[in-house]
């Protein structure tokens, strides 16, 4: 699976943007798939997962009832649609294929394959 993520850029506090990422194969329906971040001098940390059929998902607390996750499967793309938009929210944002766990896992070595990465950036 390759991952392809885009959508990054620099918004204003309280702004939003649209992550994208596109995967290539035919294995993207199952994958469950996730959004982490890492920010300057920060480990990298889970954002949102959403489950193959796209009926389950998880968020960090940091972003509840303001990032939405949610997938295309016929399109074999991911997206993180982040509204209401933080400076600590800051940071390089990947995308992550895992083929092989049944639940949304939350720590990274769990996914086998990542995207390149994206740069949100939010000023106050």
């Amino acid at each position: 699976v390759q991952l392809q993520a885009s959508g990054g850029g620099l918004v204003q506090a309280g702004g939003s943007l649209r992550l994208s990422c596109a995967a290539s194969g035919r294995t993207f329906s199952s994958c469950n798939m996730a959004w982490f971040r890492q920010a300057p001098g920060k480990e990298r940390e889970i954002v949102a997962g959403i489950k193959r059929s796209g009926g389950s998902t998880y968020y960090v607390d940091s972003v509840k009832g303001r990032f939405t996750i949610s997938r295309d499967n016929a399109k074999n793309t991911v997206y993180l649609q982040m509204n209401s938009l933080k400076p600590e929210d800051t940071a390089v944002y990947y995308c992550a294929a895992d083929l092989s766990s049944n639940w949304i896992a939350i720590i990274a070595r769990y996914y086998a394959y990542w995207g390149q990465g994206t740069l949100v950036t939010v000023s106050s």
